[in-house]
């Protein structure tokens, strides 16, 4: 069989439903999801099979004004992966305003040369007349190659894009066994998984500046996973929020994480999180290796 294989790129502002695109088109989950803006923090790979064709998604921070070190980070790594995509995917949720966030990614990728589709997302919540009309001005703002009007979280007009974009992969060799799904490695996906608990259940309770690392990650002789994370916070009635009265909170945290793990992995997980405080760990140079964003000055 000849096979074919190439780059997608998501972009978008935060909270566009960039990594609920990227599983749905995958057919798992490979990216974490929550309602918290720039949950998405570095670049990551998702593969989508179609046919011959490999489709290697690359699901990006949201697009936004940076102001700390850590948010020219996650934008640095953005634009950073347009650079070997062979289309991208700009996706705007069409259920809310347009914003100055959705005019900078605009800016950004209209005068490149790869083909660009706009990807409307939400439109089960949204208007059919407003959809056009916002379909209307974005393309006369860029040049899209072609409209998507979808739904990445029930999957209305997904099967189509991911049509089309097998179509457009070049022939050449897959990058990825045809059973790998993301290029993340089992200890930073650990991270991930319980990261988005943190903000499924602490909501608007605990700040954006959380972090979780994965500090020790083994398989025990039965083939069961072992692993140690440390969740830092900034300051102590942070670290009182994550624990919860009595260490309720961190229980149900780890609970669910574990248990996402291992349907994940396929294999038991025994999961130890510790909470540490730790003032200004976003400038913290390992921190930005573990999750694998480039130090910037």
């Amino acid at each position: 069989m000849t096979q074919r294989c190439g780059f997608v790129a998501v972009v978008g502002a935060p909270n566009a439903g960039k990594s609920t695109l990227v599983n749905a088109l995958v057919g798992q989950k490979v990216a974490i999801v929550s309602p918290k803006a720039q949950t998405t923090r570095t670049r990551l790979m998702g593969v989508a099979m179609e046919g011959d064709a490999q489709i290697v998604l690359i699901d990006t921070p949201g697009i936004f004004a940076p102001t700390r070190r850590l948010d020219r980070a996650m934008v640095a790594a953005a634009w950073g992966s347009l650079e070997e995509a062979e289309a991208i995917l700009v996706m705007v949720d069409a259920a809310a305003k347009l914003t100055g966030r959705v005019e900078r990614v605009l800016e950004g990728i209209a005068n490149r040369p790869e083909k660009k589709y706009l990807i409307l997302n939400k439109v089960d919540l949204t208007k059919k007349d407003k959809l056009l009309t916002i379909a209307t001005e974005l393309n006369a703002k860029v040049a899209f190659d072609e409209t998507y009007f979808i739904s990445a979280s029930s999957g209305d007009g997904v099967a189509e894009l991911k049509a089309n974009l097998a179509s457009l992969m070049p022939e050449g060799p897959w990058h990825f066994p045809e059973d790998e799904v993301s290029d993340a490695p089992e200890r930073m996906l650990a991270a991930e998984i319980t990261r988005e608990q943190l903000y499924r259940q602490l909501h608007e309770e605990l700040p954006y500046q959380s972090t979780v690392e994965t500090e020790l990650f083994k398989t025990r002789p039965d083939g069961s996973a072992e692993i140690h994370q440390q969740i830092f916070v900034a300051r102590d009635n942070q670290r009182a929020i994550v624990l919860g009265k009595g260490g309720a909170r961190i229980k149900e945290i780890g609970a669910r994480a574990r248990a996402e793990l291992t349907e994940l992995m396929g294999r038991k997980v025994h999961l130890f999180l510790h909470v540490k405080v730790k003032e200004n760990w976003d400038e913290d140079r390992s921190v930005y290796r573990d999750m694998g964003l480039d130090w910037v000055d």
